[in-house]
């Protein structure tokens, strides 16, 4: 069943077209890794699935409703789409556990003994039940990488969006903040990722699309579009990747 449609979706930044007529449905349960050269409009793309962004046409549709446009409740497409940036944004004056009971129980109306209660079972899933007491200071970049995955888990999304989310981490602690991933995609999941880690990407997407100038230049399953990619554009991408010894 098709969780996700983007239908003839725009995005205009004045003269600026970003995304461009791009159309892409995502079934349930599937991972689809959105690839590319910087400035392709990934990143953009997710912000407008999650309606942090005010698409220019189009629509936007989670199970046959449609999210965009005025009158929608953005309150709770958010809460059916969750989404991880680059960047960790934990509040530094909140524990991990504050951290991460904040949303279920300011928006959700949880209690905040069933939230804690809830929090700690995907805290200890990840192996930082004993960081629930600490500030984000007191953590690595992948430490708090995954308490911002598990934040957005917290409010039970239908889909989760990954938006580079182990760029500005170091080396090292890729491999902790994609574990999860990983972990993610096998309880069935539906994602889609904006990732640079292409071997993560052969291994845990369902479907890769490769965007240029703001279209899906190329799609199909990983062993297609890293095998065999048919596309002039997709080929030279993925050489210039091989060339940096990045695939």
């Amino acid at each position: 069943m098709t969780l996700l449609e983007i239908d003839h979706v725009t995005k205009r930044y004045g003269a600026l077209e970003v995304i461009s007529d791009l159309s892409l449905g995502v079934a349930e349960h599937e991972v689809v890794c959105l690839i590319g050269p910087s400035g392709c409009g990934k990143s953009t793309l997710l912000r407008c699935v999650n309606r942090l962004e005010e698409i220019s046409s189009g629509q936007i549709r989670i199970h046959g409703d449609q999210i965009t446009g005025p009158g929608v409740d953005l309150d709770r497409v958010r809460r059916d789409i969750g989404i991880v940036f680059q960047g960790y944004n934990l509040f530094p004056h909140m524990t991990v556990l504050e951290n991460t009971v904040l949303a279920p129980t300011k928006v959700l109306g949880m209690s905040r003994r069933e939230a804690e209660e809830k929090a700690m079972v995907f805290l200890n899933r990840i192996g930082l039940a004993h960081k629930a007491k600490d500030y984000p200071d007191r953590l690595s970049g992948g430490q708090q990488q995954r308490v911002a995955i598990v934040r957005a888990l917290m409010m039970d999304p239908m889909l989760l969006l990954l938006d580079e989310i182990t760029s500005a981490l170091d080396p090292e602690l890729v491999s902790e903040v994609l574990d999860i991933v990983r972990d993610l995609a096998a309880r069935g999941m539906t994602m889609i990722l904006a990732t640079h880690e292409m071997g993560f990407a052969r291994e845990v997407a369902n479907r890769i699309c490769f965007l240029q100038a703001g279209k899906v230049y190329e799609q199909g399953p990983p062993a297609d579009i890293f095998g065999n990619p048919q596309g002039e554009r997709t080929q030279a991408f993925l050489k210039s990747l091989k060339k940096a010894g990045r695939l």
